[in-house]
């Protein structure tokens, strides 16, 4: 759930290495390669992955790149249900990938062809076993991490006070809170899992409930405090905090220290803060899967087995500010990013974490339905 660089930036980088004209950026966005032994035909939440790691592949095994993006889980779902897409590997989050499983629309990973699937941690493989994939046969851990609040602490406590509620939900579900942060900006997630779980953990309910009373619940918070929300979006809060045009987002650990890079780095005067609230919050992981009908399932393998190495991932961590599922790579992390507990929570965070699980379809159309009608304010 990462977002920084451009898409089109990375397939003019790849398309560059591989010594081939670029095309326009319009046409690079254009369906995926036709099946050929020598591409790979990727598709992933934007900005999470690296040129550099995508040419370090092409490199190393001569297979081409086409590499497109998608900024949330809801697109992937579409474009997998209809079938048909093209695409070799993508990278679903688990709540989607256990309904995604159930209704086939992924083939099983040859573990044979990934002898480094031993290096990820037994905790994660574990719960993506609990949460999506019991037997373990669909589904190789990428990253994971947490959503909580990105903020713009000089804005933050210039209209809230040096006691602002920075470690709480309560800087956005308190109404007198987003009333006093709504002329500098209040973002969202445009996601409705994240959506209700934000409010559900403020209000001490269970985030995965799906009772008449809890979305009620629900409702009502954010009809407090949608007139004072700027926007929801899945992606655009990353620049807006980093430049100072939003001053509080609820929003992927990641994209929010890399918002306080892109903010560090511009010199530009701004100082992005993320907590993890008190009430707790969502713990994500996201995982690679080959759609059934991959043209290229051996170079799917290929790509994923490059990524379980600890030497390719452990950049990757240090660049995207997101924990890896890769226990080996602990030790190549940067000490930055390893002894951050935005990115590795301490012990007593992570007790609090909570763990989405997919709901039923029936309960997962009413929860959508609401969250359509919270967004449009009506």
């Amino acid at each position: 759930m990462m977002r920084r660089l451009p898409w089109f930036a990375l397939l003019v980088v790849l398309l560059a290495a591989c010594g081939r004209e670029q095309p326009a950026p319009e046409a690079a966005a254009s369906a995926p390669a036709t099946p050929a032994a020598g591409v790979v035909n990727i598709y992933n939440w934007s900005d999470y992955i690296t040129p550099e790691t995508l040419e370090a592949f092409s490199a190393e095994t001569g297979i081409r790149v086409v590499y497109d993006v998608y900024d949330s889980d809801e697109v992937l779902e579409a474009k997998l249900v209809a079938g048909n897409t093209g695409y070799d590997l993508v990278f679903p989050s688990l709540p989607f990938a256990q309904r995604q499983i159930a209704a086939g629309l992924y083939q099983p990973i040859d573990r044979a062809l990934l002898p480094n699937i031993g290096n990820i941690y037994p905790d994660v493989m574990a719960a993506v076993a609990a949460e999506a994939d019991p037997d373990g046969a669909h589904l190789v851990p990428y990253m994971w991490g947490t959503t909580g609040l990105g903020y713009n602490k000089s804005k933050v406590t210039e209209r809230l006070g040096a006691d602002a509620p920075l470690n709480s939900w309560a800087l956005l579900f308190d109404p007198a809170n987003a009333a006093k942060l709504a002329d500098c900006g209040i973002s969202m997630l445009d996601e409705s899992q994240e959506g209700f779980a934000a409010a559900l953990l403020y209000l001490g309910r269970d985030v995965n409930s799906t009772s008449a009373e809890d979305i009620d619940a629900v409702r009502a918070l954010y009809e407090a405090i949608r007139p004072h929300l700027r926007y929801f979006h899945s992606s655009k809060y990353i620049e807006d905090l980093a430049n100072g045009e939003v001053c509080l987002a609820v929003g992927y650990n990641g994209d929010v220290l890399q918002a306080r890079a892109r903010a560090q780095e511009s010199g530009n005067g701004v100082e992005v803060g993320f907590s993890i609230p008190q009430q707790g919050a969502n713990r994500w992981i996201d995982s690679m899967a080959i759609p059934k009908d991959a043209p290229n399932v051996a170079n799917a393998h290929r790509f994923i087995e490059f990524l379980l190495r600890p030497e390719v991932i452990a950049p990757l961590s240090d660049y995207l500010n997101y924990a890896n599922a890769n226990q080996q790579a602990s030790a190549l992390l940067s000490a930055t990013v390893r002894d951050d507990p935005g990115i590795y929570p301490p012990p007593e965070v992570m007790a609090k974490l909570a763990n989405p699980r997919t709901l039923a379809e029936d309960q997962n159309r009413i929860r959508v339905r609401a969250w359509t009608s919270i967004k449009s304010g009506r």
